[in-house]
This record gives structure tokens, C-alpha cells and sequence, in this order.
């Protein structure tokens, strides 16, 4: 076998392209720049903005009003035994309930706000559902991961040739052979990987066994074992060059991983928010059964009066009284519904095993509506809800996602231009064994270099996508500043709520306190004064009518301060941290195998998503 001599220039070429393949590594396309300052500036004028005139009153307010129940001047001792015979402190105990839908006496479960809260984190069918949305995308993100992992591959084929073949004629004589037969072995197993470069690396051995059986054709060697080990980088130079475009999948599903996230957090914190709403509709609720109750009371009270006592009374006022009393059992009856209703919603929002919703067991709160001024800022509460609220991140990871978009159609813009760099190790041996050792002294080396160039006359096709794309980012803009613009107004209408329903509380406290010193005047006067006459006795009716009124609204006005409150949070996005709820995302472990070819690669293993790192932090 003729030997052959290393060229001295082979080595350096070698160098050459092992260099090429490690400058290109982890490259970014050099027409974009990642830090991205057109989408950080857009985003950073709208919060700007938004948040101008709230910067020029940065000192925090608390919430105040004025205890107006000192200008009707009330002894302590009266307005101590006001507050004894109405208002939200005069109800002690369970208001009677009605029988339940068996019949039976109605059974009772009390339930605290912290409690509600969190079983409906626990076991609320809707965020149970949303849970698994995260985990769903998290594979999908490993799923597109999964492109640059190494691959193997392999083929095998087994031939056995037999063809006629032509031959020269010298004279009419025949001359050479007139058949081709022959048997070929041939095998391939290589591994190839994508690149964050946009190219691939391949490896690949092959090893081919020729036996020629031709008659009067001998061959050397006979029979041939050819190996060659091939070493190819095929990279894109323009069109598909870089990590932007290579690894454009892997962030869009990052950015979905993160959209998916902050879904389920949108959605966890509306649970949470309805679950504090339904359960200070449940105090309302019991309170509401408290009020017509004691006003059922004192109008059968009133009602026993006209009739078991001779006064002079006509039958029409008798059936007034009775009207009034059969009316207020209506309202008896309407607020035990109401009350099982509530129930039932707050189960719902629940699903705690314990309290089914088909359990007729009545929930009892036995927390009690706040009456506490807060402290705020309205730039403070700006920020909270600008960095908190899943809706302004939603709109920040659909911005980025037309951000990369636009990269890659920006990219396909450009002309189409490969490059393949190849080196080929061969060696031919009558013995397998012999061809491999042959093939270690890499005496017969192959380089190739190719480039391919394609480029769309007009490429009206790419300036198109890209355009569309351009457009599409513009309108992920718009769309961030409507919704910086809807939180703000929601925000700021948030805290108004709160400050009216505060100062609500103190004025409709006055008028409960107020009807009731007009209520208890008029049956200290029914004691030692005034005659019982019918129309002494329809006045008393109707304030006692007004008092329930005042409490009702009360009740209503602590209710409203509390919702607000959640809403308000809510607004903010802080109702997860207001209830002392971590947020924790659901993790997806896949089944790890061991690559035996290559133990050390790198493998996929999902990460822990940080939801405080900023969208285009990769």
C-alpha cells in the first residue's frame, strides 16, 4: 500500500478549523442588539408618564373623619346602652336559623377568614386547574431545549451487485469484462448537534466492506475494508446565523412558561379576593338575620300590644300592625335564604373536603369587619401595582415576545449564505483490524471547504414577514400602555372606595346611634308619658323600621371598607402577601436518562423560576 506524506499545511489547516468552530460559539447576530434600549425606553416613558404627577406628593396620608356622635351630647351611660341595643356589637351568639333543607334543626360550621382563605387555595377547583398550566409549559420549554441535544444516528445497508457492464473491442476482439459483481457492506454511526449559532457539528464514522467477485478482475485489497472518521461544521454566515434566531423557540417558550405563571398568579389572587369578598358577605349575612329578627320582635311585640290590650283602636290599624309583622317575617325568611346562599358560594370558592358545597351545614364567620384607618401613597401604590400586577408582566412578556419575533424576520432578511468546513480520515486494508490501525497514522486526510449562496430576487416575502412583525411589536406596545393605564385606574379608584367607605363607616354609624336615641326616647316616653294610641303605635312601628334600616346600612358600610380593602390589594397586586400566601410554582421533573456516549454533556434540567427576575434576563 502507497503511503502517503502529510502535507505541512494540513495541520494548520486543522487548527484553522477547530478556531472557527469555537469563535462562532455562543455568537448573537451582530445586526441586533439584545439589551433591546427601543422596547426598555417605550416601556419606561409609559410608567414615566403614568406616574408624574403622583412623584410631586410622595408624603403618605392616613385615612381620618370626624366622630360627629359628640354633638348630640349623650351621656356614656346612654350611649353605652345604645350601642347595647343596636349596632354591629348588640348581636352575641347565632341568630335562629330556620330548619335546613331536611328539616332538621340546621347544622352549623365556623369558619375564619384565614381558614377560608386558605382552603380555597389549597382546593379551589379553578386554581387547581390553572396549577397545571406552569408544569405544561415548563415541558414545553425543555421540549425545545431538546433541540441541541446530542443525536445519535446510525444506518446500514448490505448490497450484492451483479450488471452487465460494456467493453472496448480491439480487432472484434473483446477486451476488459463484460460484468460487474460484487457484494458491499456498508455501515454509519455518527452524533450531530445543533448549535446556539444557528449551525450543526456533526461526527460520523463509516466503514465500508467491498467484495469484488467480478471473473477475471482482481482488485487489491480483495476484499476492501475502507473506515473513514468525518469531522463537518456546517454554519449559516447571514440568513440564520446567531443565537437570536437559533434559540428565538427556546425564549418564546420561556416567555410562555412565564405568561403561563403569571396567569396562575392573576388567577390566585381573583380566588383569593372573592373568597375575603364572599366571606364578609357571609358576616353581612349573618348580621342581616340578627337585625330583621329583633325587628320581627318588637313589631310582634307592638303588634300583641294592640290586640291583647283594650285600646281604642280600630280593626285597620290592628291589620296594619299585622301587615307590618307579617312583612318583617318575609324579611326573616328572605335573609335565612340569603344567608345559605352565601353559605354556599363561599363553599364553592372553598371546596374544602370538610364542607362540601352539598352538605347543608351553614358556614359561621367568626372574624368581625374592621374599622381601621390605613396609611398610603398613591406614587407608592402606583409602583406596587406596576411591579406586582400579573396583568402589567402579561403585557411586558407579550412585548419581548415581539421583540424576538422581530429579530428573527429582521434576520431573514438577509441573503442566504452556508459555509460547510469538512475533514475526512480514511484508510483501505484487506483486514478490518489493520484498516483501523491504519486509520489512527491519518495518512490519508480530505479537507473541503463549500459555501452556498441563494438570495430571492426582490425578497419581497422576508420584507413582508419582517414589516408584519414590526407592526405586530408596535401594537404589543400600544397594548402595554393601555394596561399600565387601566391599573392606574384602577388603583386610584380602589383607594377612593376606601376612603369613602371609611368615612361612610362614621357617618352611618351617627345614624344608626342617632335613630336609635330617637328609638329609645320614644319607649321611655311609652313608659311614663304618652298614651298608647294607634297613631303612638304606628310611630313606634316605623322606628323601630328606621333603626334596622341604620343598622343594615352599618353592617353594609363596615362590609364595603373591608371588600374595598381586598379590591384594593387586589389593585396593587399584594392580596397574596396581605394573607401571608407564598406563591410557589409548580416544578416539572422529567425522567432523566444517562447518555453512555457522552455522560458529561450537558443535560436539561428545568430551573426554578424566579418571578422577580425581569422578562429579557435569559
Amino acid at each position: 500500500m502507497r503511503k502517503r506524506h502529510n502535507h505541512p499545511l494540513r495541520a494548520q489547516h486543522r487548527v484553522t478549523i477547530v478556531a472557527m468552530l469555537l469563535a462562532v460559539s455562543g455568537c448573537s447576530s451582530p445586526l441586533y442588539d439584545r439589551r433591546d434600549t427601543d422596547l426598555r425606553r417605550s416601556v419606561r416613558e409609559s410608567a414615566e408618564r403614568e406616574l408624574l404627577e403622583a412623584n410631586r406628593f410622595p408624603e403618605p396620608r392616613t385615612l381620618s373623619r370626624t366622630d360627629r356622635i359628640e354633638r348630640y351630647r349623650l351621656p356614656e351611660e346612654t350611649l353605652r346602652e345604645l350601642e347595647a341595643t343596636s349596632g354591629p356589637k348588640s348581636y352575641l351568639g347565632l341568630p335562629d336559623l330556620g330548619p335546613s333543607l331536611y328539616g332538621t334543626s340546621q347544622e352549623t360550621a365556623t369558619v375564619s377568614l384565614q381558614e377560608a382563605v386558605a382552603s380555597a387555595v389549597q382546593y379551589n377547583l379553578n386554581l387547581e386547574f390553572a396549577r397545571l398550566a406552569p408544569a405544561i409549559s415548563q415541558a414545553q420549554v425543555i421540549a425545545a431545549d431538546a433541540a441541541f441535544d446530542w443525536i445519535l444516528f446510525s444506518s446500514g445497508q448490505w448490497g450484492l451487485t451483479d450488471q452487465p457492464r460494456t467493453s472496448p473491442a480491439i480487432g472484434g476482439s473483446t477486451v476488459g469484462i463484460g460484468a460487474d459483481q460484487r457484494q458491499v457492506v456498508d455501515g454509519t454511526i455518527g452524533v450531530r448537534r445543533a448549535l446556539t449559532t444557528g449551525g450543526q457539528f456533526t461526527v460520523q464514522h463509516q466503514l465500508t466492506y467491498t467484495d469484488v467477485e467480478t471473473p477475471n478482475l482482481f482488485t487489491s485489497p480483495d476484499p476492501a475494508n475502507e473506515t473513514n472518521i468525518v469531522i463537518q461544521f456546517d454554519q449559516p454566515l447571514l440568513r440564520n446565523f446567531g443565537s437570536d434566531v437559533a434559540l428565538a423557540q427556546v425564549r418564546l417558550s420561556q416567555n410562555a412558561e412565564r405568561d403561563e405563571i403569571q396567569n396562575l398568579r392573576g388567577q390566585l389572587n381573583q380566588t383569593v379576593t372573592q373568597v375575603e369578598v364572599a366571606y364578609w358577605n357571609l358576616v353581612r349575612a349573618v348580621q342581616d338575620v340578627h337585625i330583621t329578627l329583633r325587628l320581627l320582635e318588637r313589631g310582634k311585640d307592638v303588634l300583641e300590644t294592640i290586640t291583647n290590650r283594650r285600646l281604642d283602636v280600630k280593626q285597620s290599624d290592628i291589620a296594619d300592625a299585622a301587615s307590618q309583622v307579617a312583612s318583617r317575617e318575609a324579611d326573616v325568611l328572605q335573609a335565612q335564604k340569603s344567608l345559605r346562599d352565601v353559605s354556599d358560594q363561599l363553599k364553592s370558592l372553598m371546596n374544602d373536603p370538610r364542607y362540601p358545597v352539598g352538605s347543608v351545614a351553614l358556614l359561621i364567620p367568626v372574624d368581625t369587619a374592621v374599622d381601621q384607618p390605613i396609611r398610603f401613597t398613591l406614587i407608592d401604590s402606583l409602583n406596587s401595582a406596576f411591579s406586582n400586577r400579573p396583568e402589567v408582566q402579561r403585557a411586558l412578556i407579550s412585548l419581548d415576545n415581539t421583540a424576538i419575533r422581530q429579530v428573527v424576520a429582521d434576520n431573514a432578511r438577509l441573503p442566504l449564505l452556508n459555509l460547510r468546513a469538512l475533514s475526512r480520515i480514511s484508510s483501505m486494508e484487506a483486514n478490518m483490524g489493520d484498516a483501523y490501525d491504519s486509520l489512527t497514522d491519518a495518512n490519508f486526510v480530505d479537507y473541503q471547504i463549500r459555501l452556498d449562496f441563494e438570495q430571492p430576487i426582490g425578497n419581497r416575502a422576508a420584507e413582508a414577514g419582517y414589516t408584519a412583525r414590526r407592526l405586530e411589536r408596535q401594537q404589543a406596545t400600544i397594548a402595554l400602555r393601555n394596561t399600565m393605564q387601566g391599573v392606574v385606574a384602577e388603583v386610584k379608584a380602589a383607594l377612593r372606595d376606601v376612603e369613602l367607605n371609611y368615612v361612610l363607616i362614621g357617618q352611618r354609624r351617627e345614624a344608626r346611634i342617632a335613630a336609635a336615641e330617637t328609638l329609645r326616647t320614644l319607649l321611655v316616653e311609652e313608659q311614663f308619658v304618652r298614651a298608647l294610641t294607634p297613631e303612638f303605635l304606628d310611630l313606634k312601628l316605623r322606628r323601630q323600621q328606621t333603626l334596622a334600616s341604620a343598622e343594615q346600612t352599618e353592617i353594609s358600610a363596615l362590609i364595603e371598607y373591608n371588600t374595598a380593602m381586598a379590591r384594593l390589594h387586589l389593585a396593587m397586586g399584594t392580596i397574596l402577601e396581605r394573607n401571608r400566601i407564598m406563591f410557589d410554582v409548580p416544578a416539572f421533573t422529567p425522567d432523566k436518562r444517562i447518555d453512555f456516549l457522552f455522560p458529561d454533556a450537558d443535560a436539561v434540567r428545568p430551573k426554578r423560576f424566579d418571578a422577580n427576575a425581569p422578562v429579557g434576563n435569559r
